[in-house]
């Protein structure tokens, strides 16, 4: 049987090649690096309801401040339900000052008159039920006619007794109850109003922080579903790395610390301070684990950069050196 033994020269060979993989995992091994990239703080303009885009007045990659508007939609319906909701409180205004105010003097006056009115309609009915008793004690009238003048004066007293409540009810004024109620509407009025006015606001979406415009996913002239967003934009001064940190290295790291930054294509590095570490691993759970495998969980972290990296770009490779 014929046996081939390799060559010294390639014997040496594997052997240097081998020494260098134990040599790169040695240092891998004493060289804490957290991998990761730079990113930016993502807020999402979204919509309040379902309308056509009218305006797009700022271009996406543009810088914007607080208050810049980025996207206009439709505002019809909205304007003219805010308009009825306003003339809805100015009607309940005027209602609550009506009851505030009484009645006006010539109305207090035309209730002052029907009592008077209602007296001396009263006095007439009482002397004709007078004269009607005399009379049917002579036996000049009959009892129907008795029984009629009984009927006037006791309907006259009625109509004095209706008149001098009404006159009373406008003295004394509205109740109190009556002035809670129109209280109550006006406030459920002007809480209406204050809704559809919000909802008038929303319809011109706004930055709410300083940033870059990333990203406008709707054309001018679609529609919109509600909830959709409208315009991404990425805020703060600085990015920060997102990176992810070996289990070995997790116990020595905690919020604050200040860590050196990498970033590719520079040659300078930055000092960020870590402002999150999750609380869970990234992959398998530690307990389904064995002791070597432990090692290789990852912890999702996020090291701010400081002001003077607010020109670097978002999703540039980073290294975060670990203690």
């Amino acid at each position: 049987m014929l046996v081939l033994f390799p060559s010294p020269y390639k014997v040496l060979h594997y052997l240097f090649v081998s020494l260098i993989v134990l040599l790169s995992a040695c240092d891998n091994k004493k060289t804490g690096v957290a991998l990761g990239t730079l990113e930016l703080e993502r807020i999402a303009h979204t919509a309040t309801t379902n309308e056509v885009i009218t305006a797009l007045p700022v271009s996406a990659g543009s810088k914007v401040t607080k208050g810049t508007v980025l996207v206009q939609l439709d505002n019809t319906i909205q304007t003219a339900l805010v308009a009825k909701a306003q003339a809805e409180m100015q009607q309940a205004q005027a209602n609550l000052d009506k009851v505030r105010n009484g009645v006006r003097e010539e109305e207090l006056a035309n209730a002052s008159a029907q009592v008077s009115g209602a007296k001396a309609a009263l006095i007439k009915s009482e002397a004709n039920y007078q004269r009607a008793q005399v009379l049917i004690k002579k036996q000049l009238a009959s009892q129907a006619t008795l029984d009629e003048t009984l009927a006037a004066r006791d309907e006259n007293q009625a109509k004095l007794n209706s008149a001098q409540e009404n006159l009373l009810q406008m003295t004394n004024g509205a109740r109190i109850e009556d002035i809670q109620i129109a209280e109550a509407m006006l406030a459920t009025s002007i809480a209406v109003l204050a809704s559809e006015q919000k909802k008038l606001i929303d319809l011109t979406v706004t930055a709410t922080r300083d940033g870059i415009l990333d990203n406008l996913p709707w054309n001018l002239g679609e529609r919109v579903t509600t909830g959709s967003p409208v315009a991404i934009v990425l805020a703060g001064n600085a990015p920060f790395a997102r990176v992810y940190i070996p289990e070995p290295y997790r116990v020595n790291i905690k919020l604050d610390d200040k860590l050196t930054v990498k970033v590719d294509g520079l040659s300078k590095t930055f000092t960020g301070t870590v402002t999150w570490i999750s609380s869970e691993p990234a992959f398998t759970p530690y307990f389904a684990l064995n002791q070597e495998e432990r090692a290789n969980l990852m912890y999702l972290a996020e090291v701010q950069l400081p002001d003077s990296a607010n020109e670097l770009p978002m999703g540039i490779p980073a290294q975060v050196l670990l203690p």
